[in-house]
């Protein structure tokens, strides 16, 4: 019980801590939106020539678009979140500092990255996706019980970017520099999440491929589960990405074991 309550208390604070961005907010609603058009209207004259492409109709189409806007700072497609602060205090030692407190470094990270990404969901997702439903026809469903589905899903995809990206992080007990991995990281995340293109438009082995990986289960699975789209329905895609979240979280946890049984302090 105590260890729920200082992880919800990390959560919260992790909510507050980017709370107070409000410039910053402002200005990500102003992109996602701005991006959210681009996007969209390159789709529909996609959506013109192919009416049936990756197997949605124009409607559904402009709906992933406007999905993956209000989703994007959330599960942080590009990087960012926790990962940028604990890469640095790996690269500067403060992490020995961490590794010395009574609480468990990966559950840490993990609240205070779903406080963040809470708040990035109400104060960036919530505005694009409503200007999209106004602007567009979309394919909204009417039904409470698919809204929670989706839900649900967004939580599983929060918990799968999370352990990404932490794995990624951990990596800089290694690395004297991580900037090259991130990137790499960053520009997998882009392309195998669908935020791009939805990965139903890919034929053949490699787009079999792409929606089998676990980046898939950050934004394709959620997206398709709004739109009663998901191969299998809603419960397979939820068990996909259940699957995914707990194989990396258990990979993170023995890399964090490895890494952390001899700490190196590269700063200094």
């Amino acid at each position: 019980m105590h260890l729920l309550r200082l992880n919800f208390a990390v959560a919260v604070s992790g909510f507050r801590r980017y709370a107070t961005y409000r410039v910053a907010t402002a200005a990500g609603v102003f992109t996602n939106t701005v991006f959210g058009f681009i996007l969209a209207y390159t789709f529909i004259a996609l959506w013109h020539e192919r009416p049936h492409l990756g197997g949605y109709d124009q409607s559904q189409a402009l709906t992933f678009v406007w999905i993956g806007q209000a989703m994007l700072a959330s599960v942080a497609v590009m990087g960012g979140g926790f990962q940028d602060e604990f890469s640095e205090r790996i690269r500067n030692g403060d992490v020995a500092i961490d590794l010395y407190r009574p609480v468990d470094l990966q559950l840490w990270w993990l609240a205070a990255d779903l406080g963040r990404a809470a708040f990035q969901l109400l104060g960036r997702g919530v505005v694009p996706l409503a200007v999209g439903a106004l602007a567009f026809d979309l394919a909204l469903p009417a039904s409470p019980g698919s809204w929670l589905l989706f839900l649900l899903a967004v939580l599983l995809a929060l918990v799968v970017s999370f352990a990404l990206r932490y794995l990624v992080a951990l990596c800089g007990f290694w690395l004297l520099d991580a900037t090259g991995l991130n990137a790499l990281s960053t520009l997998l995340s882009l392309f195998f999440s669908g935020m791009l293109l939805p990965l139903t438009v890919f034929p053949g082995a490699f787009g079999e491929t792409a929606r089998l990986l676990p980046w898939s289960a950050t934004l394709q699975v959620p997206a398709d589960v709004l739109l009663g789209a998901q191969p299998g329905g809603a419960a397979a895609g939820l068990a996909f990405q259940t699957g995914w979240a707990l194989v990396l979280l258990a990979a993170g946890r023995a890399l964090q074991t490895v890494a952390t049984r001899k700490v190196v302090v590269q700063g200094g």
